[in-house]
């Protein structure tokens, strides 16, 4: 794990300071960016998602879905959590906490954002940093590589009819076009461009040039992130500064719904007598968020200044040391499983 991956909670953190005070300092600047836009699409955003997605594309290895029917199980559990469970528990947090429990806190047209969100959270499976918590858990790298190839496939053509169902039930408009043109620019050009670069940067079974340029894409990847999170944040200055306590809302549904999401994962894995080394790569990217399609989508869909941009910047400020406790978690309770498939 690389140093920013490390301390990632750390510079998100610093980034949403920083973000809030040039808020508060340079609005106008801000506000011109929110300006630059096409067909509901922010184009800085744009730009910045492009350059966290792009690298991330690049590492996924669609050969490898040939190899699905080896061990279907651990595959099976990811894709039931994925896409039959995990979006709809998100939606249904969203409205118990933001409809219900802190209603009287929240306003209505917020607490819809909010949930809107958090949907968007729950319909974007892991793809990039999924590989880091596998690597952490001693986890099949060659397995974990199928599972997200296989989502990946899967999210070009189920994220829009779920994020649209989950939203409508939620009684979120959803426009569709916007919708649609965010799923081609955010998860359908970026794999195919990725596919490509793979194709064109590999020679056989030589993955040297192609790891050296991933490498060389990491600072303008990381630099995307950050950038992105201080421009969503100094955009929501004004609301974060009057209303400090927001983040704390937004944050307490998502830490339920992470907990509670690999908790049934987990449950399911020893119940199928997965192996180790499958089972906890399965249940941590059924667990985690692709936040920055997430993000994107929020951006697109809501607007740069909504509530529901910043419900999934809070995602990532709330996924990382979760999702290192739940690491932890998994190395400790290793001696849960058989020891002839852990």
């Amino acid at each position: 794990m690389g140093f920013f991956e490390r301390y990632l909670s750390v510079w998100v953190g610093v980034c949403i300071l920083v973000g809030v005070v040039a808020g508060t300092l340079v609005p106008g600047w801000f506000a011109m960016v929110a300006e630059l836009e096409y067909a509901h699409v922010n184009l800085v955003i744009a730009v910045l998602i492009w350059l966290m997605i792009y690298p991330m594309m690049i590492q996924i290895d669609f050969a490898s879905i040939k190899d699905v029917g080896k061990a279907p199980k651990g595959l099976v559990l990811t894709l039931v959590i994925n896409w039959l469970i995990k979006p709809f528990t998100m939606a249904f947090l969203g409205w118990l906490f933001f409809e219900g429990i802190f209603a009287q806190w929240v306003d209505p047209q917020s607490a819809s954002e909010y949930i809107a969100g958090m949907i968007l959270l729950g319909v974007a499976p892991c793809t990039a940093m999924v590989f880091i918590w596998s690597h952490l858990t001693k986890g099949d790298a060659n397995y974990t590589l199928v599972q997200v190839s296989v989502n990946d496939v899967i999210m070009v053509f189920a994220f829009a009819p779920i994020a649209a169902f989950l939203l409508g039930v939620s009684d979120i408009e959803v426009p569709w076009e916007t919708l649609l043109l965010s799923v081609v620019i955010y998860v359908v050009l970026p794999l195919l461009l990725g596919a490509i670069t793979r194709l064109v940067l590999r020679k056989g079974n030589d993955d040297t040039r192609l790891n050296q340029f991933v490498a060389q894409l990491k600072p303008f990847s990381i630099i995307g992130l950050l950038l992105t999170i201080i421009l969503l944040f100094g955009l929501q200055a004004e609301t974060i500064l009057e209303k400090p306590l927001v983040i704390g809302l937004i944050a307490i549904p998502l830490l339920i719904q992470t907990y509670g999401i690999f908790a049934l994962a987990y449950f399911f894995a020893l119940k199928m007598r997965l192996p180790h080394r499958v089972a906890s790569p399965a249940c941590m990217i059924g667990t985690s968020n692709f936040f920055e399609l997430a993000v994107a989508m929020a951006v697109s869909l809501f607007g740069l200044h909504s509530g529901a941009a910043l419900a999934t910047v809070v995602g990532v400020l709330v996924e990382v040391p979760v999702m290192l406790s739940l690491v932890w978690f998994a190395n400790r309770t290793r001696h849960w499983f058989d020891a002839e498939t852990a």
